[in-house]
């Protein structure tokens, strides 16, 4: 049986990490404005922030790296957007306090998906 490419599914997560971005955006203007503390809302924006700017990241890392650099950094900023504005989400809709542990992991993920999006670029297109 032969290994997928990680690739072959680039386009999917990309249009699901934008769709569900301006989802959660809308949602959180529309459906939970009225029943959330401006402190939640705080968090539900910040959440919303991070996980578009990286839906948009990770179409930067889809079109401009190649191979692995490009599998990579958008498996790390997909796991950013899960971990990090996931772990947000969650608070802001009421999880328990310690969900706010998870937070810093997601955090880390973007971080090294910058870092793998940046050794990419300086690869010579194939």
């Amino acid at each position: 049986m032969s290994a997928v490419p990680a690739c072959r599914y680039t386009p999917i997560a990309v249009a699901l990490a934008g769709a569900s971005a301006v989802a959660c955006g809308a949602f959180g203007a529309h459906a939970l404005s009225a029943s959330l503390s401006e402190r939640s809302m705080e968090i539900w924006h910040t959440a919303v922030s991070y996980h578009f700017w990286h839906a948009l990241a990770m179409v930067l890392a889809a079109v401009a790296c190649r191979g692995k650099a490009r599998s990579w950094a958008v498996r790390l900023f997909l796991a950013g957007i899960v971990l990090f504005s996931g772990s947000l989400y969650a608070l802001a809709l009421g999880a328990p306090h310690w969900t706010g542990i998870i937070t810093p992991f997601g955090g880390v993920a973007f971080i090294a998906g910058w870092l793998v999006l940046g050794l990419g670029l300086r690869q010579p297109s194939d």
